[in-house]
């Protein structure tokens, strides 16, 4: 199993310094790269200071030439967001730059704050739609003379300028949870990217299950690699995971509220929750995500994370933005380092 590590930078308050939170973010990077972790991914999102990733290809150009080794992913960009020569020169002049490094993730999007902003009307049936298109107008223009007459683009012969250097592109990655979008993956030789959010190691099996069941069904079809997305926190006692688990309540309760696109925004901060809101959500209460996710001393971290090995998952990545300090993203991800990959090696 490789593992890999997901992050933006979180932004939680005004008072947050943006080029402090950059600069964080590189150093957890580097130390992923120096580690010996095979990849780094950061999305997409616009307007939202939650997550903040306006192109994920710029950061991860950057990213190139700050480490060494890992693979450099977007995880993921939003299909609906690009057109699609747009998007195959960009990621094709990125992967050139990086040598050569670059994965590329695509989804459909999920938040309405975002729809609403960038394409009014958009819902994620079309969305989706969109992300159908565009995944096989970007390898036919990376080919090149490729002439695209399709429901949501039109275009006469066209080549990517430039070329990636990896060929015949980049791997390219679909977010993925329900049967229609694994079978559209394996279907269309791509790789699976999934997460289980916040519920148990139930739905990691059964995401699991969707993909074996894909891959059952077009058996002429090379298995692609799948990869599954998980909050983790190594903790250095009991007390250390609990308080780690509380933190995790609060990143979802936030997460949830920008989902639900409800709450009043300003300055690109969503308004603060009170207890009481967010005890309204037992689903993401501390007892429940100290369960759900990875969060336990390195005994516990390893034996959690070789059952998802066991289910068949080639790549395992830490879902790092939490609601927690610089200081406990940076302590936890040493220790996984540290503690919990040489259990793999």
């Amino acid at each position: 199993m490789k593992f890999s590590l997901f992050l933006h930078m979180e932004r939680i308050s005004a008072e947050d310094d943006e080029r402090r939170l950059y600069e964080e973010m590189v150093e957890l990077c580097r130390i992923a790269d120096e580690g010996g972790m095979h990849a780094i991914w950061t999305g997409e999102h616009h307007g939202m200071n939650f997550t903040i990733a306006p192109n994920p290809l710029l950061n991860l150009v950057d990213l190139a030439r700050r480490t060494k080794n890992v693979r450099l992913g977007t995880g993921t960009v939003i299909a609906p967001f690009w057109h699609p020569i747009r998007l195959a020169g960009e990621a094709a002049m990125a992967d050139i730059i990086m040598d050569g490094r670059l994965e590329l993730g695509i989804a459909r999007g999920a938040y309405g704050f975002e729809y609403e902003r960038l394409s009014p009307g958009l819902d994620a049936w079309t969305a989706g739609q969109k992300m159908r298109e565009l995944i096989p107008a970007i390898k036919g223009i990376w080919a090149g003379n490729y002439e695209h007459n399709g429901e949501h683009w039109q275009f006469p012969k066209t080549t990517s300028a430039p070329r990636p250097l990896q060929q015949p592109g980049p791997p390219l990655w679909v977010a993925a949870r329900d049967p229609n979008s694994h079978e559209f993956a394996v279907q269309n030789g791509c790789n699976v990217q999934v997460t289980p959010m916040a519920l148990d190691d139930c739905e990691v099996q059964s995401l699991m299950n969707k993909f074996n069941d894909a891959c059952a069904k077009f058996p002429h079809k090379p298995r692609p690699k799948i990869m599954v997305l998980r909050h983790t926190y190594v903790a250095s006692d009991e007390a250390d995971a609990m308080r780690g688990a509380k933190e995790l309540s609060v990143f979802f309760n936030y997460f949830a509220a920008w989902f639900r696109n409800e709450k009043p925004i300003d300055m690109g901060l969503i308004e603060r929750m009170t207890e009481e809101e967010m005890a309204g959500y037992p689903q993401y209460s501390p007892d429940v995500l100290r369960k759900n996710h990875i969060v336990g001393q390195p005994a516990e971290v390893i034996g959690r994370v070789k059952s998802y090995e066991a289910m068949g998952y080639d790549e395992f990545s830490i879902w790092l933005d939490s609601m927690m300090p610089f200081e406990r993203k940076k302590a936890s991800l040493e220790r996984f380092i540290r503690d919990v990959m040489p259990a793999f090696a």
